[in-house]
């Protein structure tokens, strides 16, 4: 694992925006206090003071940017040396996450078997209260329920059943909702060679279709997060989607992450996920893919833009603060 170090660049971003709220605030108030209190002293220096002190938290925030930018990632990118590292297998075995995807789990697995690289495809219920187990079984996947509840546990679950075939090196994680498609699986092989694990990224317009769940707000919601993150490893990673489950897999970077992975962190598990490979130095590498309209109701984050906000918040505070990791 990397050794730690303080991300100047992490906090000094959190410290511009935090003087850019100030300033705004201190103008915000100009208006009302003009108009009901225009000779109150008290308000007036309060005014003053919001918009004339920001700038201290600015000027603090963008000299450690500045630090991180200029000292800091010339140094890390010296160490790093450019990866060619062809897998030898380049059969997978497909996980797909699922809950309550009764209508569209048939149609997602059988999308994913019939893809020429992908040896078998399993589907993880977690405590569907439908079909969902029944028909991935009528498609052909093997299928086996999750008892704990939650995103994280799933998706932990899926993994452990996907390192444990010897006839695949690789494992490759999706949900299915019928949101993501195998015929971006060459997409994402095409960048393994460079990374331990491709990270599916939603971000490219031209590749989103029409009506998907990431509206406008949740797309450059979710973009800023990300680079709160990339700033945390600065010149270690590139982000710009941390809410994708598409990811194409290394299993023996896997086997080394699995073991110190939280199951019981839910929705906010993904960032979580990328921000403890990126600590443990594995190599991560994002690969633009298609993103379709999920088949059924939606049942995550993405739902509308209250809870995704609320969600993003879990995130911000992980990536800043740390992660809960309790066991339950």
């Amino acid at each position: 694992m990397h050794k730690r170090r303080f991300p100047l660049a992490l906090y000094g971003t959190l410290l511009v925006f935090a003087a850019i709220a100030i300033y705004l605030t201190g103008v915000g108030i100009a208006i009302p206090r003009r108009l009901f209190c225009p000779h109150n002293d008290a308000a007036k220096t309060l005014n003053a003071m919001l918009v004339w002190y920001s700038g201290l938290p600015l000027v603090l925030g963008f000299l450690l940017i500045a630090i991180d930018f200029f000292l800091y990632l010339p140094a890390v990118r010296k160490t790093y040396k450019f990866r060619f590292d062809m897998p030898r297998n380049k059969m997978l075995t497909v996980v797909l996450t699922a809950y309550n995807d009764e209508l569209s789990i048939y149609e997602a697995v059988k999308d994913f078997a019939e893809h020429p690289m992908v040896k078998r495809v399993i589907v993880i219920s977690n405590n569907s209260k439908d079909r969902t187990l029944e028909r991935a079984r009528e498609a052909g996947a093997t299928a086996c329920n999750e008892s704990i509840q939650g995103y994280g546990a799933c998706i932990c679950r899926a993994l452990q059943e996907g390192i444990q075939h010897d006839d695949t090196d690789l494992t490759l994680l999706c949900e299915g909702d019928r949101t993501f498609r195998a015929y971006d699986i060459e997409k994402l092989l095409s960048y393994l060679p460079h990374a331990d694990i491709v990270c599916g990224s939603r971000t490219t317009d031209r590749l989103r279709e029409h009506g998907t769940q990431l509206t406008t707000f949740i797309h450059y919601g979710n973009y800023f997060v990300s680079k709160l993150l990339e700033a945390k490893h600065l010149g270690r990673c590139t982000f710009s989607d941390l809410g994708t489950t598409y990811k194409l897999f290394r299993n023996e970077a896997l086997r080394k992450i699995l073991p110190v992975l939280c199951p019981y962190i839910n929705l906010e598990f993904n960032p979580y996920f990328l921000d403890t490979a990126a600590s443990m130095g594995f190599t991560l590498v994002e690969c633009p893919v298609t993103f379709h309209p999920r088949v059924g109701v939606s049942k995550g984050g993405n739902v509308n833009n209250i809870v995704a906000f609320k969600l993003g918040i879990k995130m911000i505070w992980g990536v800043i603060a740390g992660w809960n990791e309790k066991r339950k």
